[in-house]
């Protein structure tokens, strides 16, 4: 079972067990947090789209560690000018553990289903008899 979820304005393809670096989370080492912006669910064939969020789903997560990535290096240069300026980046991240992937679709399809039906609208000409 996989799944596409949304933090720190990008996203990530996940699947249970697996470790990865996001953008800076707020919460201590070994905290459980849960992503509920999932963009998209599946399991073998059948995949699961929100639009644009799929309904009832959840990812368990696990920080695992707190860091900074390598520095990035910026040089500006104006050739025959005197001018030379450097200047260097690091991008805090999260190193989390992805625990649980569930999703309740079956639930979101009745909700759905019960929603769609809309009362019909009163005309002019029904009301004048």
């Amino acid at each position: 079972m996989y799944a596409v979820i949304k933090t720190g304005g990008k996203q990530y393809r996940v699947m249970q067990g697996e470790t990865l670096r996001v953008e800076k989370l707020l919460g201590d080492v070994g905290a459980a947090i849960n992503f509920d912006q999932v963009l998209l669910v599946g399991t073998g064939e059948d995949i699961t789209l929100g639009a644009p969020l799929v309904a009832g789903a959840l990812v368990a997560a696990t920080i695992k560690s707190h860091g900074r990535a390598d520095k990035i290096r910026i040089i500006k240069f104006r050739r025959r000018k005197h001018h030379q300026k450097q200047m260097g980046h690091r991008q805090y991240y999260t190193e989390i553990e992805i625990g649980e992937i569930s999703s309740d679709t079956s639930k979101a399809d009745t909700s759905k289903a019960a929603g769609d039906k809309k009362p019909a609208k009163a005309t002019a000409d029904s009301t004048k008899e």
